[in-house]
């Protein structure tokens, strides 16, 4: 079974500042060894200005749950949630069944 890990990135205080941080942070993601796929996404503006209820997904795909746990027990990993953790805005991750494709 597939596995997906999504990560739900919320609106940032500094949206310029999250924004150059993020270029490494995707960097780090696409280091993270046995993925299969990495897709990285901004949420698009509110038709009405209301703020969005996140700023980014960033979805990371591998073969297996157990190549999924791995990656994130690797140091790339603790470099990458160092990271994303350092801009100072929350964020949900959650492992995934991919059940269709």
């Amino acid at each position: 079974m597939s596995t997906k890990i999504t990560f739900l990135i919320n609106n940032p205080t500094d949206f310029a500042a999250f924004e150059t941080a993020y270029e490494q942070i995707l960097g780090l993601a696409a280091q993270l060894p046995d993925q299969q796929r990495l897709e990285s996404a901004k949420v698009w503006p509110k038709e009405d200005g209301s703020p969005t209820p996140a700023h980014r997904t960033l979805d990371i795909y591998f073969d297996t749950y157990e190549a999924a746990s791995a990656a994130v027990a690797t140091p790339v990993a603790g470099e990458f949630f160092q990271q994303l953790l350092a801009t100072d805005t929350p964020f949900t991750a959650l492992f995934s069944d991919i059940e269709q494709a």
